[in-house]
């Protein structure tokens, strides 16, 4: 089944802005992919990564799951599957603050995006962190803000 930009508005409710083609198919990649402020990273390239002892695991529903909010638009980054596909989870933590958390899909899932559009990870076990920038300057670094 192809996947597609409105699919994925449908499944979800989740309106998508008029610049975005909607009948395009949606790729999935294993590796690590960046949205906006949100940046995605298969576990296997990722250290010292840590769960809580008592990290609680939520299955993810077909309308999604907000994994982050914009910042500049307040437009939400939404993890999107099929029933009993992916499980996501808050109780992380690693040096520098930057993870939000991990999800674990047995199939293809979907992050979309209502400036963006939507990107696919293909299964296995990620970690969703925010993404940061050297700060103008050369002062250090500051959080994406999208």
């Amino acid at each position: 089944m192809t996947v597609t930009l409105a699919s994925l508005s449908e499944q979800t409710g989740l309106a998508v802005l008029d610049h975005l083609d909607r009948s395009v198919s949606i790729p999935v990649v294993d590796g690590i992919q960046a949205q906006g402020d949100l940046i995605v990273v298969p576990m296997a390239e990722t250290q010292s990564l840590s769960f809580w002892p008592k990290a609680e695991w939520t299955d993810v529903p077909p309308e999604g799951v907000e994994l982050l909010r914009g910042v500049a638009g307040g437009n939400p980054h939404t993890l999107v599957a099929d029933p009993g596909t992916c499980r996501w989870t808050r109780g992380v933590s690693e040096p520098g603050g930057l993870a939000i958390g991990v999800f674990e899909a047995s199939a293809p899932v979907y992050l979309l995006h209502p400036e963006h559009g939507a990107s696919g990870c293909a299964p296995g076990r990620y970690v969703v962190r925010r993404q940061r920038e050297y700060a103008p300057g050369g002062w250090g670094s500051r959080l994406v803000a999208d």
